[in-house]
């Protein structure tokens, strides 16, 4: 992933996505050879993705996210190493889960 992009202040961890709030895959923190970026990859989890955070958990742990037409859900400790460049704030009305 390009240093430049985590100087970001728009560039977050998936994790930290609200509620409703889209974001646009920005890379993934890691080496590209490690199997969990590897699976985040073959997921669809590519740089220039769009995704949404749909819900949380009860515990806020796994979440669901919205992303090329399908829904995943994925551990807090997996949408961690994923960077999203923030393109819309979190919309109060798509908090009801």
């Amino acid at each position: 992933m390009d240093e430049s992009a985590l100087a970001d202040p728009n560039v977050i961890p998936l994790c930290n996505l609200r509620p409703g709030q889209v974001g646009c895959i920005a890379g993934i923190v890691g080496y590209p050879a490690q199997p969990q970026s590897r699976r985040l990859r073959d997921l669809g989890f590519l740089p220039g993705t769009r995704v949404c955070l749909l819900r949380r958990a009860p515990l806020q742990d796994p979440a669901v996210f919205a992303l090329r037409g399908y829904q995943m859900a994925l551990r807090r400790c997996e949408s961690e190493c994923v960077m999203v460049r923030i393109e819309s704030p979190a919309d109060p009305e798509s908090r009801a889960s």
